[in-house]
């Protein structure tokens, strides 16, 4: 029994003393540790890179599946291209006038639509189509009689940008000349109706067929010149009613229009332009011809809460003694209006304006000067959404102390987009 105890615990012996001879040390231990935890980490790594680039590669097939569904393709690009290039706008106003010698007014007076098509980046059209004072032609008797309303086309030119800074527009556009003439929508103003002095002297809204040429001399200076048709006054009447409005319009005589305008400033405007037509009777008067000059000059000014503008507007008319313009006095015809304003708060702002204007003003014994004062507020319910309040105490024909007044409150709703 002692005997195979002895050798049990001999051969224990020996074996635990080969195995002590076999197995690493505690620094092999660590060393075997590390490596196996490096090798871990570096599998763990090429495993995480893997799944990125796969997801990566997932992203960019879906983003070329996605971008190869939407993308137009035959008829549809050439509507899409279409449609990115072509703009829509438009503007209108609604006035209620109560006067107080005459019949009270609502009238829808204008709406407008303009639409405008890029051909490419130097190369567009622009048109601006009117309805005013809400319809043409009265149908309810059936008879067709025409109403107070006209369909105008104001703009219809293609505008051509041949250098830098420099553009031609050949067509029918806007004459540039005085504040209103070329910025009319009804946001962009003060008053339900838009001053007299540009309505009747210059005569705002005003366009012609032609060519104009535009662009930038220096920095904030730039210019426009033009040749197009002109005014048709055989009567010697005002100077509104000469506008032909480019229908079947008189083209016996051209007129010329230059303007130097200076926006160097922020928020300034200060431009003057002139205007000549050899016969403004297109060859209507058997006593000669009557050659015409505008001259126009203007300042807009707009300083945070306060604006400014005031302009001034005289026509010469050279005419025949004796003939329709010098025995009415209307080879003379100006006038000017200045107009304070102040915004009081950003939607609501408040305004005055002096106006004087005559068209009769080449005559000695003239009693139609009209002075006018406007006043009122506008409250912008958005920046291109409107609505006007203001009174207007007109007076004219003024001889001694005999006045004809026409005085008016007037409320206004105007838009633009």
């Amino acid at each position: 029994m002692f005997r195979k105890t002895g050798l049990a615990v001999a051969m224990t012996l020996a074996a635990v003393s080969a195995n002590a001879e076999q197995a690493p040390s505690m620094e092999e231990m660590w060393k075997i540790i590390q490596q196996q935890q490096a090798e871990i980490k570096a599998l763990k790594g090429q495993l995480d890179n893997t799944d990125s680039k796969l997801e990566m590669t997932e992203k960019k097939v879906e983003a070329t599946a996605d971008a190869v569904e939407a993308a137009p393709t035959g008829k549809l690009a050439k509507a899409a291209d279409f449609l990115n290039r072509t703009t829509i706008g438009g503007y209108g106003e609604h006035h209620f006038n109560r006067f107080k010698d005459k019949d009270d007014m609502v009238d829808a007076h204008r709406y407008v639509l303009f639409v405008g098509h890029e051909f490419r980046d130097d190369l567009r059209f622009f048109s601006e189509l009117e309805v005013e004072h809400g319809l043409v032609f009265d149908s309810n008797d059936g008879s067709g009689d025409e109403s107070p309303g006209e369909v105008e086309l104001e703009q219809a030119y293609i505008e051509w940008d041949y250098a830098e800074n420099q553009s031609a527009k050949f067509g029918q556009f806007l004459i540039p000349v005085g504040i209103m003439n070329e910025t009319h929508e009804p946001d962009t103003f003060y008053g339900t109706e838009r001053n007299v002095v540009e309505k009747n002297i210059i005569p705002a809204t005003w366009w012609e067929t032609g060519v104009m040429l535009s662009g930038e001399i220096a920095p904030g200076i730039s210019y426009d010149a033009g040749v197009h048709s002109g005014l048709e006054m055989a009567d010697g009447d005002k100077i509104r009613s000469g506008r032909q409005k480019s229908a079947k319009a008189n083209a016996e005589d051209l007129a010329y229009t230059g303007r130097i305008k200076y926006t160097g400033i922020a928020g300034l405007e200060v431009a003057a332009t002139v205007q000549y037509q050899e016969d403004v009777t297109q060859g209507g008067v058997s006593a000669g011809s009557s050659d015409a000059v505008l001259w126009e000059t203007h300042i807009a000014y707009e300083n945070g809460p306060f604006g400014l503008r005031a302009l001034y507007a005289d026509w010469d008319i050279d005419a025949p003694d004796g003939g329709v313009f010098d025995s009415s006095g209307r080879d003379s015809q100006k006038g000017y209006y200045i107009e304070p304003s102040y915004k009081i708060t950003p939607k609501l702002g408040v305004f005055v304006r002096y106006s004087e204007y005559d068209n009769n003003a080449g005559s000695s014994t003239s009693t139609a000067d009209i002075l006018q004062w406007d006043a009122g507020v506008n409250y912008w319910l958005h920046p291109n959404v409107v609505l006007k309040a203001d009174y207007t105490d007109e007076r004219k024909d003024c001889s001694g102390s005999s006045c004809t007044d026409n005085d008016s409150v007037n409320l206004g709703l105007g838009w633009s987009f």
